[in-house]
């Protein structure tokens, strides 16, 4: 079995030589009760840098041992990218949603022998899943592995947004000290109205993470939350996205991308929300239109916007959401922190053992299987594909 790993690229210096803590906090579980990945095996250490090629997701010793090839590689955009070349005769393939290797249509079609795509991470939008379907290759992801990792980063973008921290960062390290420049786009958190688009494991944990700063809290999604949970958190739902953005002053997006939600958030949409609003986006790149929300920016429409998450990616160098005013953007590292790393490779492993041992992978890590979406992909996704226009992504140069 030859098994094809698409990983990002190593530290410009190298692989570090020891890592800022000894050991990860012990995790007993998630919230709903699912378990942590659970391997028969590992082979690396919890808290190191797995995600990168030589990292190999800690995949090499167990795939040689039992038989199989394991090529990892990091180029893997324009046609004649290394990943094209080996995707041929792959049985296997291993992606990131931070570095994604676009599983479109034609590749499906070339890959003969492929059988399984499994993302390292959550979201498997990257691969086109109608095409996955019609030629029967199933599709896995390792829900709820960082799901709570990105909702850290929800809670301190919207934080850094709304105080200005960027800003005030900057004139720091600039030599400065004007407290007025610092603090004329600074406000508090408290009392304002926050919303999420999609209330699942990421939307839900950044509003229970939100509680305790005193906002009023909202969300739209299609499947509704218990009242028991809504009691809890005196949570508002809306039955349209666009009765929710009408009232909040922040929008934290936390939807999968598919062709229902792919551009939601268009000019149209955005100029029904408050004037001077905030979005946050760690859900996917393209759930945005990257003009419409640098035109809301420029005009004050928007306040700031700050996204973990691009399209394609990584995002051409002349992206105009690298430039755009008052932004906060990440490079979509939200749920690649070393502590996620460690359960998502061990999530691929459990994967991987599963299909060589012939057993059933978890529903919950099911997105595709025999030819339609199913587990978490039937709850999550709908028909279709995303993956148009991932070709640009050949047009980021390494600086």
């Amino acid at each position: 079995m030859k098994v094809l790993c698409i990983l990002y690229d190593d530290p410009k210096g190298g692989m570090p030589k020891n890592y800022p803590l000894a050991e990860l906090p012990k995790l007993t579980g998630y919230p709903d009760g699912q378990t942590l990945p659970t391997p028969e095996n590992i082979d690396f250490n919890p808290g190191e840098l797995l995600g990168c090629v030589s990292g190999e997701l800690g995949l090499r010793k167990f795939l040689e041992e039992n038989g199989h090839e394991l090529v990892v590689t990091s180029d893997k955009d324009g046609d004649n990218c290394e990943a094209n070349h080996h995707i041929k005769d792959a049985d296997v393939v291993i992606s990131q949603p931070f570095f994604p290797f676009y599983l479109t249509r034609e590749k499906i079609d070339s890959a003969k022998n492929l059988k399984l795509a499994i993302t390292a991470g959550i979201g498997s939008d990257h691969v086109d899943l109608q095409a996955a379907m019609d030629n029967n290759i199933d599709v896995f992801e390792v829900t709820y592995c960082n799901s709570r990792s990105v909702a850290e980063h929800i809670v301190m973008m919207i934080l850094s947004l709304v105080r200005d921290y960027h800003n005030q960062h900057r004139i720091v390290n600039e030599g400065g000290w004007n407290i007025a420049d610092a603090v004329q786009r600074s406000y508090d958190v408290e009392g304002m109205h926050i919303g999420t688009v999609a209330a699942g494991r990421i939307g839900l944990d950044a509003l229970r993470k939100m509680k305790p700063f005193d906002v009023h809290l909202h969300y739209f999604d299609r499947h509704r939350l218990p009242e028991s949970i809504e009691k809890e958190l005196n949570l508002t739902f809306h039955e349209t996205v666009e009765s929710m953005v009408a009232v909040c002053d922040v929008v934290t997006i936390n939807c999968p991308l598919h062709p229902e939600t792919e551009n939601l958030f268009d000019t149209e949409l955005i100029n029904k929300m408050k004037k001077g609003a905030y979005i946050v986006n760690t859900a996917r790149g393209k759930i945005c239109n990257r003009e419409a929300i640098a035109s809301a920016l420029k005009s004050g429409q928007l306040s700031g916007y700050a996204g973990d998450v691009w399209f394609p990616q990584p995002a051409p160098n002349d992206h105009i959401w690298r430039t755009m005013p008052n932004h906060g953007m990440t490079p979509h590292t939200s749920g690649t922190s070393l502590s996620a790393q460690t359960r998502y490779a061990a999530g691929v492993r459990e994967i991987l053992e599963c299909f060589m041992g012939n057993k059933e992978v978890r529903n919950e890590y099911t997105i595709v299987k025999d030819g339609k979406l199913a587990g978490t992909g039937a709850h999550s996704y709908s028909e279709g594909s995303a993956t148009s226009g991932s070709e640009e992504a050949q047009k980021y140069k390494k600086m």
